[in-house]
């Protein structure tokens, strides 16, 4: 028979803080959603299940450090959720898309697309992998490679996009699996992007700034596919395209290269 004492003394399960979880359950969803949008070929509900992942992804971390709920289950939830709504869907959009259209070219095309597919999935598991196995350690202000969330805009985007062709031909579909795996590429890279962790948003700006918030939400409401791959894209090619130039700089003054 239990007594009050046997009540003190039993261990009592830890519990689990509820907003950012939630949220990173929205994120979840949005991403199983993007999944089912694809195998129903609705590629722009797809996208816009993505980027509804994006959205909720930035909301989780954001609210659990603001409220101070950082926990460790929520960190190993987080890179599930991430790794379902920013790893496999997108893969499976950009497959669901293309590579039944661009088996009708031959069997090696196919090949190539379902292996540009994969490759995309185990680079965003890879990414997510080392994330978490550095991020002790990490510089807070950059990322090292791109992130997955932009890796999977990229891909959601473009598919999005070149889904209102009626027929993309085999240029449009090469392109396609082009993206996913340069995307994949550069998420296993070690490049450095600006993670704009360090933002403060209790800083005061200038009022012109203010306006440019309701000028983006407009352009991305007018053409939401075009917007969102012309600047998720010009962010993956930042980093890139910054090296280059460092190391073509070096080059002109006659510096020697790192790494030459």
């Amino acid at each position: 028979m239990a007594t009050e004492t046997d009540e003190y003394t039993r261990p009592r399960g830890k519990g689990i803080y509820l907003l950012p979880n939630l949220l990173t359950t929205a994120c979840l969803l949005s991403g199983f959603y993007a999944v089912v949008a694809a195998i129903d070929k609705h590629f722009d509900h797809a996208g816009m299940g993505v980027f509804a992942a994006m959205i909720f992804d930035t909301l989780d971390g954001r609210i659990a450090r603001l409220t101070r709920t950082e926990s460790a289950f929520g960190k190993e939830y987080d890179s599930l959720a991430d790794m379902l709504s920013f790893g496999v869907a997108p893969a499976i959009v950009a497959y669901q898309w293309g590579v039944v259209r661009i088996a009708e070219y031959g069997h090696h095309w196919d090949r190539f697309g379902w292996l540009a597919c994969f490759f995309y999935v185990a680079a965003a598991a890879l990414r997510l992998a080392r994330f978490n196995a550095r991020a002790a350690s990490a510089d807070k202000r950059y990322f090292e490679g791109l992130p997955s969330p932009s890796a999977a805009a990229i891909v959601a985007a473009f598919v999005w996009f070149v889904s209102d062709w009626h027929e993309p031909g085999l240029t449009g579909l090469i392109a396609a699996f082009l993206v996913t795996a340069t995307a994949g590429a550069l998420m296993v890279s070690r490049f450095g992007y600006p993670s704009f962790k360090q933002f403060d948003l209790d800083r005061r700006i200038r009022f012109v700034y203010l306006l440019l918030v309701p000028l983006v939400f407009v352009l991305i409401a007018i053409d939401p596919s075009t917007m969102l791959l012309s600047v998720f894209g010009t962010y993956a090619l930042s980093a890139p395209a910054l090296w280059v130039g460092r190391r073509l700089r070096r080059l002109v003054r006659g510096a020697p290269v790192a790494g030459a």
